[in-house]
């Protein structure tokens, strides 16, 4: 019951589906005014215009609890670093060589959601789930932008685990990263050909914000299932329900 689609609030559907299909290679599944649907090979980015009248609370800051970025997984980043730099879109940063051998980089879409490209199958610290881990490097270097994971900030691994485990998902791998003072750790919950990346800080605070469901950027993740049992009800939109994880993160379920 993996992730079925990412959601994103957009003030410019056009600018949006543009910016994906330039940058990111997703083919349009459909287009109107108001929404687009864009195929990113693994799972569907869903733009829903909204009039921007509120602010986003997020801020660019991993120890702020929930949604951090969104992931895909690219063979060959610096072309696509340097389409990116040409047309001057804003980064969060530029790209390094990352803990687990990958090269990684992390920029914004129109609407200021934090996008990352991945280079290279990631060599895990800790493998829990040797069969997931196969079954992820299985996938290849893909030929377009694949997407890969959404990455949440939590208080509690375990709370996560569970909550997340309601979905089909389990623990499959772990990445240490021995140079940060926080106390900062990376783990991914693995289901279907996407994962669910965790950030943990046990020896930072982090902050809250309570969910939005009309600010621009990141809205929610789509998931096949039902609602976990400790799921808290958001609100609706258009007929949808929106749910909240124990830490923030928005999600909708569709019966598989």
């Amino acid at each position: 019951m993996a992730i079925r689609s990412v959601l994103i609030n957009v003030t410019d559907i056009a600018r949006s589906a543009d910016f994906y299909s330039r940058f990111l290679d997703v083919e349009t599944v459909s287009v109107d005014a108001d929404h687009a649907v864009l195929d990113a090979v693994t799972a569907t980015i869903r733009l829903r215009r909204i009039d921007a009248s509120a602010s986003s609370t997020w801020i660019a800051d991993d120890l702020q609890a929930g949604f951090r970025h969104v992931g895909f997984k690219v063979s060959d980043l610096d072309a696509r670093v340097e389409a990116l730099h040409a047309a001057a879109v804003p980064f969060q940063l530029e790209p390094i060589h990352a803990e687990g051998d990958v090269r990684i980089t992390f920029f914004y879409d129109p609407d200021g959601t934090v996008l990352e490209l991945v280079e290279g199958p990631l060599q895990y610290h800790e493998v829990y789930d040797r069969d997931a881990v196969e079954r992820d490097w299985g996938l290849g270097d893909p030929a377009r932008p694949r997407f890969d994971h959404v990455a949440e900030t939590v208080e509690d691994l375990e709370v996560t685990t569970s909550y997340y485990g309601e979905l089909g998902y389990s623990l499959m791998s772990g990445i240490h990263q021995p140079s940060d003072s926080r106390g900062f750790e990376i783990n991914f919950l693995r289901d279907g050909d996407s994962s669910l990346e965790i950030f943990t800080y046990e020896k930072a605070e982090k902050t809250h914000r309570e969910p939005q469901l009309d600010a621009p950027g990141f809205l929610a993740v789509e998931f096949d299932g039902g609602a976990p049992g400790q799921a808290h009800r958001v609100g609706d939109v258009a007929g949808v329900e929106f749910f909240a994880d124990p830490d923030g993160l928005v999600h909708t379920v569709t019966p598989a």
